[in-house]
């Protein structure tokens, strides 16, 4: 499946081109295929070339601007990735929710998510032209990604709504849907009744017996017509149970 050509990624001056390649190999394995380079450090470069790993169409058709305002000036949608908002008013969203809001908004407009350069990140400038923050929730002892890993980690939850958004509404016919509490209730006191009548309890206590069965079938959640089968048993066994009981008195 491949993903809307309106979502962009956007690496501002990346300085080791092998993170270009990663990247874009990162967009490549989701379904992307847009990649914009902001002022990199050295594009193209073999480096970049062999850590793409077979992803050389989007190194081929990635676009360089000079600047951040010029490489998203087509978008309406800007998501700006880092660790800490260092004090900009803007609405913040983890990897997730910013992949459902982009799938929507994609619809509506181009989208671009904004990285910032291996060492510090996006500047407070560039920031500021961005709508939404975007955080990864990492470990907070040691919340260090690399570059191309979180692109990996924004591509991946951008393919995992676009596939939820494009499953199909479930077969009604096919959904799993527990019986109602009250008929578990009458089961379950069909279910003494017939284990008390074949003798199963004997000297036990029923108590604790119904209990460890009432949670492994409380935990099976049979539908109504499973449990008209269960129930059925338990009628027959009474019926047999019965009926043996009745020879034995002639």
């Amino acid at each position: 499946m491949q993903l809307s050509t309106d979502l962009h990624v956007v690496l501002v001056k990346t300085s080791d081109p092998g993170n270009i390649g990663a990247a874009a190999r990162a967009l490549k394995t989701m379904g992307l295929s847009s990649l914009r380079l902001v002022a990199p450090d050295s594009f193209p470069d073999p480096k970049a070339t062999a850590r793409a790993s077979g992803a050389d169409d989007l190194l081929q058709r990635a676009e360089v601007y000079p600047d951040l305002a010029s490489a998203i000036a087509d978008c309406p949608y800007v998501f700006g990735s880092g660790s800490k908002l260092r004090g900009i008013g803007k609405i913040e969203v983890d990897a997730r929710q910013c992949a459902l809001t982009a799938s929507a908004a994609v619809q509506q407009g181009k989208v671009a998510l904004v990285f910032g350069t291996e060492r510090t990140g996006l500047t407070n400038e560039e920031l500021e032209l961005c709508q939404y923050f975007v955080t990864i929730p990492a470990n907070p002892v040691y919340d260090s990604l690399n570059l191309a890993a979180a692109v990996q980690v924004l591509c991946y939850e951008l393919r995992m709504a676009a596939l939820a958004a494009a499953a199909p509404d479930p077969d009604p016919e096919r959904l799993h849907v527990p019986a109602p509490n009250a008929q578990m209730e009458h089961f379950f006191a069909h279910l003494q009744e017939t284990l008390g009548l074949i003798g199963f309890f004997g000297d036990r206590a029923s108590t604790k017996i119904m209990r460890r069965l009432r949670r492994l079938y409380q935990r099976a959640m049979p539908d109504a017509r499973e449990l008209q089968i269960l129930r059925g048993i338990l009628t027959e066994t009474q019926v047999a149970a019965r009926g043996r009981a009745g020879k034995a008195q002639d």
